[in-house]
């Protein structure tokens, strides 16, 4: 009979090794601080904006009204969300066909 060394027997008889997740930890990371990012550009540039514009821009150097000046504000506002959501949108699908890319060459 043909002697085994132990530990080359239990080698062999273990489940192999989980695979390395590594990679996608810092893909991961890099998602989650772009979508954070995003998240606080969503809230405070528009309200930011709402009330710069609405009191230097329209009540101080157009004279409005304070009933307009609220009108006009809130068009810039909305504009602003409008915005941040297409750069949301740009940066995401960039990342994405880049992640995309780079697997694909592996």
């Amino acid at each position: 009979m043909e002697r085994y060394d132990k530990a080359a027997l239990n080698a062999a008889s273990l489940p192999p090794p989980p695979p390395d997740f590594r990679q996608n930890e810092g893909s991961l990371a890099s998602t989650l601080k772009t979508l954070l990012f995003f998240t606080l550009l969503m809230i405070m540039l528009p309200i930011g904006l709402y009330f710069t514009s609405k009191v230097y821009v329209f009540e101080g150097a157009y004279g409005l009204s304070n009933r307009d000046s609220y009108f006009y504000a809130a068009i810039v506002a909305v504009i602003a969300v409008h915005v941040v959501l297409a750069m949301f949108v740009y940066v995401a699908w960039n990342e994405g066909s880049r992640q995309w890319r780079e697997g694909k060459q592996d």
